[in-house]
């Protein structure tokens, strides 16, 4: 089938390969302008579709020879692919000849350079751009590769595996020869040739194998990269502890690149990074970027053995590997920040994160199941619905059959498929399997829903208190909008982590109805239809009503409606053991606050109980600093919007913006002694180190460093503009640098300017610290137009290009997630990125389609910007050379 021009390819349309490939073995004579690729291929027919012709993927490539069993064969071309018909019916030779022309390749898929040097990346489909292939995850094949370059220009040759062999060749040349033993699908294939250095580190693991773990970066970088290296030895340590698994290879080699359109690449033995996600140091990287590095690092490496060994069917299986693993380097992340409440600040976080993006995607025309059906460019599939929605569907796995079920099912889902590609319900059946009587194990056809169902479900939770009987009732009913694709959902199978607190902020003991006494303060209760209703007794003799804490840890990726009185919700703030359901109280009261004066109900304000709850929480000296900086940060423009696009009103963002800031402004000014307190408690941090203690007081820090510069504007004070000044030019670290910058940038304090021409000053040669000075200034509070025409100017600045996408996500993207500076009533924000989704397009679709996406939830705006946007999304619609990518995403976008 087609939609639009371009192929839309189906689940259910799935088969398996014509043709089996078991052996590659590939030689590359790299140069810039043309390389040379020489694949030969071991191949195997299919008795299964016997007879049919083999289809090989190729793009952008220049074939020269076609041999089978060393004989020269007829072939043709269709629909893109080589077609070569007449095959052997029995396991045959075959050998391919072509050239690519990696200088050329702007859309950085396929091999490609950067920096003079060679890089490849292959997943989703970028093989094809390198040769003639069986370019799809379910052929897999063991590899076997020959590098072969100019020795003085290209000194490192690497490949996936293990180094077999390596020695010099005529002509200033020389050669490595890889052997990765362990068989695999064409996507996780690498290459990397440069002029690059290495940190190397020597580690035995449990097994007693000795291991060689690389980190390879340009010349200058060196001394940024221990923290990657220490992220790495603490990941395969971890997955060792908390898995069984070990590291199946001689050597573990990570390597950075500048020009890249993802975050990092798990090629077997061979992970390829954004530069962003390994070079960290204290005067360069904020404890954001530490913990981006570690988390991104364990990702990659945890894929080799949930993604790598064993892989995906098909490409709507792709959750199976990316889902799973974000769920692993989620565990590892809170495992490596220690403490409990560490553990739940990193919790929050990652919450928030898929309340502000996937959920919006959930609601808009790109909402997808997490097993997609239907793609026309599976680069736009993904997405967080596939990665942090999957993340949360494997977290609810877990806590229907506990810890140790979970390992035990992780056990017999490696028993089962080690070495295979296979599908969502493979893993969710190993799971099931190993626990069997468990809830997920009796509810399995039912949990699936998560998998083929897409939108975000909402549970509606109603509760009766009988105190003379002891008993208290809680009802639990789930509703899910209609989504693209699907009109009428099916009750999904939700777990509901749950307690009782008391008026006192006693956690109450749980006994169901018909249940002998436990002890328990928290239960998890399982929705499985769309209405049940749970009785718990036992709970005599108490003053008041109590109060349920729902949801708790956010046991599931739903919408929670709960009308809650601000009593209910002070309580839970100020007692509530469950630190998620805490900072979720803090939340809820300022969400209704701004709701209510975007709403015409008050005006804005912080009413005093909310500011007597909040002063609590600072001066609290038992809470982590980390959690009192999330309690207190206000729920963000775009969370508001969609709360606002849920209830049917038309969303202005302009509104919004104004209503946040005043509730800020007054955040600032009646906390004014606690801010300083903060400050003096916390804004001498001492050394650096990036750990959650550290962290947690430096972001404290910053935030009462803002609220102090914003009050000081207000009145008038020079004082605190003044502090931050100076630890612009003079602080010792970068989350305390940037800090201090953003919070007279946010401000827009006429210090900003100077403070901002020093920073760039100080740091021109260092490329990912430019990338901060232009998000920073892009984010900035709109204030009179002021950062949208700012936003334009730097878009011509000398160190701004689009060919670099950190770089042009630096500016661009953070445009977008600045709804005031966005949505401007003229439609000029707009239109500048309707013209900079075309002008990236024919250099990187990936890029542009991630750009494109901007615009998903445009008809939820108030008019005029939503005439506004639909004319930018047509002006892109309508060019005729669109690429697949960017065609999908404003094709949907501008469907009914």
């Amino acid at each position: 089938m087609r939609e639009g021009s371009v192929a839309l390819v189906r689940r259910e349309d799935y088969l398996a390969p014509t043709h089996w490939i078991r052996g590659v073995d590939l030689t590359f004579e790299l140069e810039g302008h043309k390389t040379l690729v020489i694949s030969r291929l071991q191949v195997e027919p299919n008795p299964e579709r016997a007879g049919e012709a083999l289809r090989l993927d190729g793009e952008d490539i220049v074939l020269t020879r076609v041999l089978v069993n060393g004989e020269s064969v007829s072939f043709r071309f269709e629909a893109g692919q080589l077609v070569l018909d007449k095959l052997p019916a029995e396991p045959f030779a075959l050998e391919i000849r072509n050239t690519c022309a990696p200088e050329k390749n702007t859309q950085l898929s396929g091999l490609y350079t950067s920096g003079g040097n060679f890089f490849t990346q292959c997943e989703a489909q970028g093989f094809r751009r390198i040769t003639y292939f069986l370019d799809r995850p379910d052929v897999m094949s063991v590899y076997r590769v020959t590098l072969r370059a100019d020795a003085r220009a290209f000194p490192v040759l690497l490949s996936n595996g293990n180094l077999v062999e390596q020695g010099t060749l005529e002509n200033g040349r020389h050669y490595a020869v890889w052997s990765d033993p362990h068989p695999k699908p064409s996507y996780l294939f690498a290459l990397v040739a440069g002029n690059l250095v290495c940190r190397e580190q020597k580690i035995r693991a449990r097994s007693g194998r000795d291991h060689l773990l690389q980190v390879y970066v340009r010349a200058g970088d060196l001394e940024k990269t221990e923290h990657a290296m220490n992220s790495l030895i603490a990941s395969v340590a971890w997955d060792e502890a908390r898995f069984g698994l070990s590291l199946d290879l001689e050597r573990f080699m990570i390597v950075a690149v500048s020009d890249f359109n993802m975050g990092a690449m798990e090629n077997k033995g061979l992970n390829i990074f954004n530069t962003k996600f390994v070079l960290a140091n204290p005067a360069t990287a904020t404890d954001i970027d530490f913990g981006n590095v570690e988390a991104v690092v364990g990702h990659e490496y945890f894929h080799n053995w949930t993604g790598n060994r064993i892989t995906c069917r098909d490409w709507f299986q792709l959750s199976l590997k990316e889902g799973l693993t974000v769920y692993r380097d989620q565990e590892f992340s809170q495992d490596m920040a220690g403490e409990a409440s560490a553990r739940a600040v990193k919790r929050i976080e990652d919450v928030r994160q898929l309340r502000q993006i996937q959920f919006v995607e959930d609601a808009g025309p790109m909402a997808h199941p997490v097993r997609p059906d239907s793609y026309q460019a599976i680069d736009n599939f993904y997405t967080a619905t596939v990665y942090e929605k999957g993340a949360e569907v494997v977290r609810m796995m877990a806590t229907l059959v506990g810890r140790a079920g979970f390992r035990a099912g992780m056990d017999l889902y490696f028993a089962r498929h080690d070495g295979q590609a296979v599908t969502c319900d493979d893993f969710a059946q190993a799971i099931a399997d190993a626990n069997p009587g468990s809830a997920l194990a009796t509810r399995l056809d039912g949990f699936k829903r998560w998998y083929s169902q897409s939108g975000t479900p909402r549970l509606q939770a109603t509760s009766h208190f009988d105190a003379e009987a002891g008993t208290f009732t809680l009802t639990l009913s789930q509703s899910a909008l209609p989504s693209p694709g699907q009109p009428v959902k099916q009750a999904f199978v939700i777990p509901v982590a749950v307690g009782l607190v008391g008026r006192d902020g006693r956690a109450l003991a749980l006994q169901l109805e018909g249940e002998a006494p436990s002890g328990d303060t928290e239960r998890v209760l399982v929705l499985d239809t769309e209405r049940q209703t749970f009785v718990f007794t036992g709970l005599t003799g108490l003053d008041g009503v109590p109060v349920p804490s729902l949801l708790r840890g956010f046991s599931a990726p739903v919408v929670l409606d709960w009308t809650a009185a601000d009593e209910q919700l002070l309580t839970l703030l100020a007692h509530d053991s469950d630190a998620f359901n805490r900072w979720e109280a803090g939340q809820r009261l300022a969400l209704d606050r701004m709701l209510q004066a975007l709403r015409g109900e008050q005006p804005v304000a912080l009413d005093a109980a909310l500011a007597g709850a909040l002063r609590a929480v600072l001066d609290e000296p038992t809470l982590d600093a980390a959690f009192k900086e999330l309690v207190l940060t206000l729920p963000s423009e775009a969370y508001v919007a969609e709360r606002l696009a849920e209830s049917g009103q038309a969303v202005d963002p302009q509104r919004i913006h104004a209503v946040r800031e005043g509730l800020r402004a007054e955040l600032a000014r009646q906390l004014q002694p606690q801010w300083e307190a903060a400050w003096a408690a916390h804004g001498d941090t001492g050394g650096y180190r990036p750990d959650a203690l550290g962290a947690g007081r430096r972001a404290l820090a910053n935030q009462a460093l803002h609220m102090l510069v914003l009050q000081s504007v207000a009145s008038g004070d020079a004082a605190w503009p003044g502090r931050a000044y100076q630890r612009v030019k003079d602080a010792s670290n970068m989350t305390d640098r940037l800090g201090a910058l953003s919070a007279l940038v946010q401000a827009h304090h006429p210090l900003a300017e100077p403070a901002l021409a020093h920073f760039h000053a100080l740091f021109r040669g260092e490329a990912l610290v430019i990338d901060k000075w232009f998000t920073l200034q892009a984010l900035a509070c709109e204030h009179e137009g002021r950062v949208f025409e700012r936003i334009r100017a730097l878009a011509g600045h000398a160190d701004f290009t689009l060919r670099n996408p950190n770089r042009a996500r630096s500016l661009l993207m953070a445009m977008t997630q600045n709804p005031a500076a966005f949505h401007r009533g003229d439609g000029a924000g707009y239109a500048f990125w309707s013209a900079q989704v075309l002008a990236i397009d024919p250099i990187n679709p990936q890029l542009a389609s991630r750009l494109a996406r901007a615009l998903d939830r445009w008809r939820a705006l108030a008019e005029p910007l939503r005439a506004a946007a639909q004319a930018a999304i047509e002006r892109v619609a309508a060019h005729p050379d669109l690429s697949p990518d960017t065609r999908e995403i404003v094709t949907r976008a501008l469907a009914d």
